[in-house]
């Protein structure tokens, strides 16, 4: 099993590890600081060094149980001791755009109560869906000067991991429409913006609201009914 050391430490850029396994897209490692991808954020690249080799890491991905670092080239052999390195631009870009979404996520709770329905995001850009019967342009407007006021006022925001039985125990922790936690699941990562969202979720972020920088509401649209999409951009 992999220990993922970004859940601990987002800021963690560079990293040793052993090989403790081959597949045949690429290695396994006893730990990583590599976000594997999920809840909507992709999975980390950057590079994996052995002796004199360099790998570049194109993705992560599950094989078998696995967690794998897709490499190309002859392949470290396993107990290889290897130096992880962070693409850190195109995860700080990351780390940002979706604490921006836990923003957008808390204001559109706080001030509508509506649930999210889905989400996406790339380095710099993102979009969620709401349950929401009306979506305008001076909606969206608001939403922009709303969630720029949450990143000014410098909120921290604190990581935390609970026995499941005690994270259920919160109200509204989980924001979807549909609970994606498995029940296997039986301790909970919380991700906590101080006054404004706390929620149940994977991905890695920054230590502060002002870290995000301004975030621009870039389009709205309607997907159904009751599904409203917001799309934002952060600015580099």
């Amino acid at each position: 099993m992999t220990e993922i050391i970004c859940y601990d430490d987002s800021y963690l850029r560079e990293f040793d590890a052993t090989v403790t396994d081959h597949t045949s897209k690429g290695v396994v490692l006893d730990r990583t600081t590599f976000y594997p991808g999920g809840g909507g954020q992709p999975a980390d690249s950057g590079t994996l060094s052995a002796g004199d080799s360099s790998f570049a890491v194109k993705k992560l991905s599950r094989q078998d149980g696995k967690l794998v670092h897709e490499i190309d080239g002859e392949l470290p052999p396993v107990g290889a001791s290897v130096h992880g390195v962070l693409d850190w631009d195109r995860r700080y870009l990351l780390m940002r755009t979706h604490t921006a979404l836990h923003i957008l996520c808390g204001v559109v709770w706080r001030d509508y109560g509506a649930q999210v329905t889905g989400g996406n995001m790339q380095p710099g850009s993102a979009r969620m869906d709401f349950e929401l019967e009306n979506m305008s342009a001076d909606f969206a407007e608001r939403m922009e000067t709303l969630v720029n006021e949450e990143v000014q006022a410098g909120r921290p925001i604190e990581i935390a991991t609970l026995p499941r039985e005690e994270a259920f125990a919160i109200p509204d922790l989980i924001r979807t429409k549909i609970n994606l936690l498995p029940p296997a699941i039986q301790e909970v990562r919380t991700v906590n913006i101080t006054g404004l969202d706390l929620q149940a979720d994977g991905g890695t972020h920054v230590h502060n609201t002002s870290e995000v920088g301004k975030i621009s509401v870039v389009g709205h649209e309607s997907k159904g009914r009751i599904n409203k999409r917001l799309r934002i951009q952060i600015n580099a």
